[in-house]
């Protein structure tokens, strides 16, 4: 019976699992096993030791909410990771996109109008040439 313990210490009451240790009361108590939490009506949460004595069970929410979601946070930006490079493997391995296709239509319509552009100087530059007879 953890009744026993009451006003002796934190840690001799938390010898057995099943008891909970009231700070504030000093009283050792069986743990409401029903519950997650001991009611205030027991024990405050400031005041609630369980399994050691040196945690209260304010601190262990806090901490575990505290770590539960950074690990959240961290899968989410892991998938996050995964779904960018997912497609933009999708775009490398899918050849180029429209974009590209007209950049590069672009492109060779301008060389092909640089190549007529400097023909039609040649030709003019050639016609001058025998005009004056420096060919």
């Amino acid at each position: 019976d953890c009744r026993q313990y009451t006003n002796r210490s934190c840690e001799e009451c938390l010898k057995n699992v099943t008891c909970l240790w009231c700070a504030s009361s000093r009283k050792c108590m069986e743990y409401p096993v029903r519950r997650i939490l001991p009611p205030a009506d027991l024990c405050e949460l400031r005041s609630a030791r369980w399994g050691v004595c040196w945690v209260n069970f304010e601190a262990l929410i806090i901490a575990m909410s505290v770590v539960g979601g950074t690990l959240l946070i961290m899968l989410g930006v892991c998938c996050c990771c995964c779904c960018c490079k997912k497609k933009s493997k999708k775009q490398v391995s899918r050849g180029p996109d429209k974009d590209d296709e007209r950049a590069a239509r672009e492109r060779e319509k301008r060389r092909v109008r640089q190549e007529e552009r400097r023909a039609e100087m040649k030709s003019r530059h050639d016609e001058i040439r025998r005009k004056y007879g420096t060919v």
